[in-house]
């Protein structure tokens, strides 16, 4: 896990420009900056040391070839094995094989690759390739310009290096009070857009010239054959070999433990996996009536002996942390659970520098009640599983993005639209850089190749079942850890953010109604409206959008952003 920077054909000025960027990244890259010019190219790679801590440095060089990564490429053993690449290695990074096999079968070597990765790979055919995982796990955002095109893993580096001064994208932020993200390669700045998931790109003389895009789940999926006892078979042995490739570090590891199926079933394979007691974090909330997890997590980790922490998160924390989180979220979204996955990471930084956690089991196995909303017909409430409330010319842009393949089920359909928006550009988006604030490394067993390869095909009554979603997870979880209660009511996990801002709500809306990035897109009537009825939907990604605007818009600290929006605390 790390932070890259590079200009490509950028003129003598790039390799200024690259120092600059990659100084703003240092919070991903903690244990050092290596910074690389060479022939149309300046690099910078901002390091936190998972494999190979002494001779991992990246820029990497092999077989005449050059990459500088985020991220991890779990099966490069595998990959050394197969193409018989012993001796011919220099280092134990992760990044080093697909460079040896890059030499021998060019483009075709990142459709081998399993994990979560952003990359530059400058070939010695003299092609650059930029690429981004297939899910979206890591991060990559690019700009052309007149010197030749810009790369880094946050839109921060690019203002920090006076490539671009940051204004704000209007449309992007609609969709970001629409649907708590933004779509696609859009960002919330003018001028800047993301890698999509799956995205490779050659760059040549400082342009795109070709593209393609690798899907993160099968276009034409084949279900797996046998009943549901060879199924749960197989299940167990996908996920048990996903969890060993995802805990492949040379630094201490754990988890992020709910009350959920998904970390449960993780912290599961762990516990088999690890002759030592796993360390696990959960947080908590205090705060009258809020649903708190910590219980059904305690009884999870005393099954399986895991070191559990609890952490706490309270009213202090909601105020303290809210402009941080801000702040690490440069390319921003206004999910809730930003906070407490932020607080959780701050827990667990100096015990732990790589984290696994549960992200993508609702998506590949249909565990959001959307799904089942989405199969039942109209007269017995169905509805499709998309976002409500958005404008229609909102809406239409996200069921553009959102659009599945021919031949899909229904609920395949719902599946891949979640795939394809909310789980790269709010999930991933948030766990990326909350933990990323900490120089932690977190890491998603559900979204691996091999998992999706055997879940998204499975028949939709091995997903949902009645008012079950996850039908084969819960009866994998059912035989392995039943101290996980798989089939209880859960509470559902929701931030009691409304409690908090409540007794502030009046002044919160006389404040940030005069902000000028809020005025773009609400008049002041129906902001103060909005802080002025108890319980509205908008007060938090209000709130929020607020903050977020002061700090990466006109260069407020997280403090004084807080403060402007809500006065002293």
């Amino acid at each position: 896990m790390c932070g890259i920077a590079g200009v490509l054909a950028g003129g003598d000025g790039a390799p200024a420009v690259t120092k600059a960027m990659a100084q703003a990244l240092t919070h991903r890259g903690p244990n050092g900056i290596r910074l690389e010019d060479q022939a149309g190219a300046a690099l910078a790679h901002a390091r936190l040391s998972i494999i190979d801590l002494e001779g991992g440095w990246q820029p990497l060089h092999a077989a005449g070839s050059t990459v500088i990564g985020n991220g991890e490429i779990y099966n490069y053993l595998e990959l050394a094995r197969d193409f018989q690449l012993e001796g011919q290695l220099a280092t134990g990074s992760d990044f080093e094989p697909l460079l040896h096999i890059y030499a021998r079968e060019g483009e075709a070597v990142f459709d081998r690759l399993r994990g979560m990765y952003a990359l530059c790979l400058i070939g010695a055919d003299g092609k650059t390739w930029l690429a981004r995982d297939p899910f979206g796990i890591k991060p990559l955002y690019i700009m052309e310009h007149d010197g030749g095109l810009a790369f880094a893993s946050e839109p921060r580096a690019f203002f920090k290096a006076g490539l671009m001064a940051p204004v704000l994208d209007d449309q992007a932020a609609k969709e970001l009070l629409a649907f708590n993200y933004t779509l696609a390669e859009r960002t919330a700045f003018q001028g800047l857009r993301r890698l999509v998931p799956g995205e490779i790109v050659e760059v040549r003389d400082g342009r795109i010239v070709s593209g393609r895009r690798k899907a993160a789940l099968p276009r034409r999926p084949a279900a797996p054959a046998g009943n549901e006892a060879t199924l749960i078979g197989q299940l167990d042995a996908v996920l048990e070999d996903s969890v060993r490739v995802h805990q492949r570090s040379d630094v201490p590891y754990g988890l992020f433990l709910s009350g959920g199926i998904d970390s449960a079933a993780i912290a599961t394979l762990m516990a088999r996996l690890n002759e030592r007691p796993v360390t696990a974090f959960t947080c908590g909330f205090e705060a009258p009536g809020a649903k708190d997890e910590r219980a059904q997590a305690e009884r999870v980790a005393r099954a399986l002996n895991l070191d559990w922490r609890e952490t706490r998160f309270d009213e202090a924390d909601f105020w303290r942390i809210l402009p941080q989180v801000a702040w690490a979220l440069d390319d921003p979204t206004a999910d809730y659970a930003t906070l407490p996955t932020y607080k959780l990471a701050e827990a667990a930084k100096g015990t732990l520098t790589v984290v696994l956690t549960g992200e993508g089991g609702d998506e590949l196995f249909g565990g959001y009640g959307r799904y089942r909303r989405a199969l039942r017909p109209a007269w017995l409430g169905g509805r499709p599983a998309e976002p409500r409330g958005a404008r229609p010319e909102i809406l239409a842009r996200w069921r553009a993005e959102a659009t599945a393949p021919n031949g899909l089920t229904p609920l395949q359909q719902a599946q891949w639209a979640d795939v394809m928006t909310w789980l790269p550009n709010d999930l991933l988006l948030k766990l990326d850089r909350c933990l990323m604030a900490h120089g932690l490394e977190g890491r998603t067993p559900f979204l691996d190749p091999e998992v999706a390869r055997f879940a998204f095909p499975l028949a939709d009554r091995f997903k949902v079942r009645g008012r079950y979603g996850k039908w084969i997870l819960r009866k994998w979880l059912e035989r392995t850890c039943p101290a996980a209660e798989p089939w209880a009511r859960k509470q559902g996990f929701t931030v009691p953010v409304e409690a908090w801002i409540a007794p502030r709500a009046q002044a919160i809306g006389e404040r940030i109604a005069g902000f000028e990035a809020v005025r773009r897109l609400r008049s002041a009537e129906q902001v103060k409206a909005v802080f002025a009825n108890d319980g509205a939907a908008e007060r938090w990604p209000l709130l929020f959008f607020a903050v977020w605007s002061l700090i990466h818009l006109e260069g407020a600290s997280p403090q004084a952003a807080l403060e402007a929006a809500v006065g002293p605390i």
